[in-house]
């Protein structure tokens, strides 16, 4: 059997027989207490009866940065021997600390993506800085305040300070005493400076150190180190520290990773099947390749254990939405125009954080963080596609560092340019636009609309999809097509409506398809309109001339009908696209416009994405695959998604609203003379109401909110000349 030395600077003795390689092998691991000399005679002791030494914190050479420098103590103690080969990790360490981050990141993907990375200290652990460095958004070196107590300041251990810093650091440490290049765990004489650690999300380099000189309060916080033992994971979960991840090899059945480079290289010595090979890097990676190994990563927060996390963006759909923010209160005492302006550059911000979400069905657990754009929809119609494109993929980096591993696009984020493709293509987490999952709700919501206004069999109805060519009212279209035969598509881009009434005439043999680019007087005969556009400043349907009882269903966000014009026929239902419960004790931390745990179906479909772990570009582009939209709505019972109530303008619709509308509706079916009147009273009302959709006015800058009260109040006059026909 082999045997090994390992010499470290505690005081501890201990001998372990392990398996390494398939191998037995013993460790002799002693103690010199930082001593030089004990550390020599140990060496003399065991030079010939052990087959490979290993100097633990200990080493022949220091490496920060661009500089290394020989270490007296640690060089003198390497030259002692006559027979029996010494190291000090020196020779592994680099390798296996990119190994093992590779590998970890392989286990936990995103762990270590685009986070702030505090190298504590950087000394002898380049490989783990490069490797972190390349997954990592920001990396500092703690080694001014570790070694020197320095006072933290801007600048202070980045990449530049260090490349100047390292030579002079190492200066001071090439005769220092071990433990002060490798400090071990206890009281600090000299507290350190906690800002460098408050700043990072990843602490990295040696257990000692990070729990010498780290601050009392580590919450949430990654530790990535060589090794650690039992009384260090219980140190750092004290702390609140969420993740340790160990980057060496384990031994034995032990998975937690507790032994050192120093230790592992020389099991790797004694090792080789030729003793007479030399000590090089291709010999290491030869017997490095053998290891089969992964590196622990240990939760030592029950409660964050085994969470999907996702990300979710959001926008204000007009300026009140800016003057409404707790931090931007005070804009509502300058000129909106300006405020929407400006509001446009800000970067992306991070609203609050999603808990609670689990599913019934796998116990699965989902947290999310709510994201915001400063641009208004009108603002990302007037800059450049690549305007939009900036800020997503800033949000993108933003959510990964958080741990979301999928994020979707609200609102019209999933509008702009390619609906998401470029995003997709130019973020390293997966990318949604709940347009699926919309669909999907949309179509149910509006199916249980039209069944509350008395239909009773929906295959016989008329339905008409305005913005028919758009990503979600072109898949709207096709199955609706194959539940209502009759349908109506409206869009502005006529090449496409051909296309699109083709595809569901093959698809739907015996549909009855028409096509045009107004929904002008084809809305009198439908019972069903689905209303989806990203228009502005325009009137997208003409409620005045719906048929008595009809549906409609407004998908757009911001909206395209608005309260004055919908009060103008109280017999018409006018509904938001379907709104839906996640599961669990859902809290989103923020009011996103809706009632308590209420999510648009969009930003539940990245949710849902997340509770199943389907981490992947979901729902992007703009042809939305309908295989997709039923895919995603069997995840939705799966998982017990439940469809809120009916909304319309905010408000749910009560039965009382419902029984209300409906003998509306059916004294104008009956009367036909009274529906006339009412239609033409309406009509006059209407050309009294702004050309508007999405809150913005075709004819002047008056605000939305002085054009909707003028034309509630029309709105509520025409009613009540209904309801006083009625009695």
């Amino acid at each position: 059997m082999k045997t090994v030395l390992v010499i470290h600077v505690n005081e501890v003795d201990t001998d372990s027989v392990v398996t390494f390689l398939d191998q037995k092998v013993e460790i002799f691991y002693r103690g010199c207490g930082g001593d030089l000399e004990r550390a020599a005679a140990l060496i003399a002791e065991y030079d010939g009866r052990v087959d490979a030494i290993g100097l633990e914190s200990m080493p022949a050479e220091l490496h920060l940065g661009p500089a290394q420098v020989e270490h007296d103590g640690g060089s003198r103690l390497q030259q002692i021997v006559r027979q029996t080969p010494v190291v000090d990790g020196s020779g592994i360490r680099a390798g296996l600390e990119r190994w093992g981050v590779i590998l970890a990141d392989r286990a936990q993907p995103g762990i270590f993506a685009q986070k702030r990375v505090l190298m504590c200290p950087g000394v002898n652990h380049q490989g783990l800085a490069e490797a972190l460095g390349r997954r990592g958004s920001a990396i500092r070196f703690a080694d001014p305040v570790v070694y020197f107590a320095l006072p933290d300041f801007p600048g202070l251990g980045g990449k530049t300070t260090l490349d100047q810093a390292a030579p002079l650091t190492l200066e001071q440490l090439q005769d220092a005493p071990f433990r002060r290049i490798f400090p071990q765990p206890g009281q600090a004489g000299h507290a350190r400076s906690a800002e460098p650690f408050g700043w990072a999300d990843v602490i990295a380099g040696d257990i000692g150190a990070i729990r010498r000189y780290a601050p009392a309060e580590l919450k949430r916080k990654t530790i990535v180190v060589e090794r650690a033992s039992a009384e260090d994971l219980e140190d750092l979960r004290a702390r609140g520290a969420g993740i340790v991840v160990t980057v060496m090899p384990s031994l034995d059945d032990d998975d937690l990773g507790r032994w050192s480079a120093a230790a592992i290289e020389a099991l790797l010595v004694a090792l080789r099947p030729d003793p007479a090979a030399p000590l090089t890097e291709d010999t290491y990676l030869d017997l490095m390749a053998d290891i089969q190994w992964s590196p622990a990563v240990r939760y030592l927060q029950p409660e964050q254990q085994g969470i999907n996390r996702f990300a979710f963006v959001i926008h204000p759909l007009d300026v009140r939405f800016i003057h409404k923010h707790k931090w931007f209160g005070w804009t509502k005492y300058m000129p909106d125009s300006l405020v929407e302006r400006v509001a446009a550059y800000f970067p992306p911000l991070y609203l609050s954080r999603i808990t609670g979400g689990q599913s019934p069905t796998t116990g699965q657990k989902i947290e999310g963080y709510l994201v915001s754009l400063g641009a208004t929809p009108r603002q990302m119609m007037q800059h450049s596609e690549q305007f939009t494109y900036v800020r997503l993929n800033k949000s993108a980096r933003m959510a990964e560092r958080w741990g979301a591993r999928i994020m979707g696009l609200g609102a019209f984020t999933s509008v702009v340019g390619d609906a998401g493709i470029t995003v997709a293509h130019e973020s390293d987490i997966a990318i949604t636009s709940g347009n699926s999952l919309t669909v999907a709700a949309t179509l149910e919501a509006a199916k249980q609309a039209v069944i509350k206004m008395g239909a009773t069999d929906l295959t016989k109805g008329k339905v008409m999809i305005i913005g028919a060519t758009g990503s979600i009212g072109s898949v709207c279209s096709r199955l609706l097509a194959q539940a209502i035969h009759d349908v109506v598509l409206v869009s502005i881009e006529p090449e496409k409506l051909i296309e699109l009434k083709r595809t569901i005439q093959a698809e739907t043999p015996g549909a009855q398809v028409a096509i045009a680019t107004k929904a002008g007087d084809l809305v009198a005969d439908c019972d069903l309109i689905v209303t989806a556009t990203s228009a502005f400043g325009q009137r997208i349907v003409d409620i005045t001339r719906c048929k008595p009882g009809a549906v409609i269903c407004d998908v757009a966000r911001p909206p395209d009908i608005n309260p004055a014009e919908a009060a103008l026929r109280p017999d018409v239902l006018v509904i938001e696209s379907g709104e839906v419960l996640i599961p669990g004790d859902i809290d989103f931390g923020y009011d996103i416009g809706l009632p308590p745990k209420t999510a648009y179906a969009c930003l539940a479909e990245t949710a849902l994405l997340a509770m199943e772990g389907r981490f992947e570009d979901y729902t992007v582009g703009r042809n939305i695959s309908m295989e997709r939209v039923k895919e995603i709505y069997k995840l939705f019972l799966k998982h017990q998604f439940q469809l809120a109530g009916l909304r319309s303008f905010g408000e749910y619709i009560t039965d009382d609203v419902l029984v209300e509308k409906r003998a509306l509706a059916e004294q104008l079916r009956e009367d036909e003379a009274l529906l006339a009147q009412v239609k033409r009273e309406a009509g006059a009302e209407i050309k009294r109401i702004p050309v508007m959709a999405k809150g913005v006015s075709a004819s002047n800058g008056r605000s939305k909110q002085a054009l909707a009260a003028g034309a509630i109040t029309a709105g509520v006059v025409a009613a009540a000349l209904l309801l006083r026909r009625k009695v």
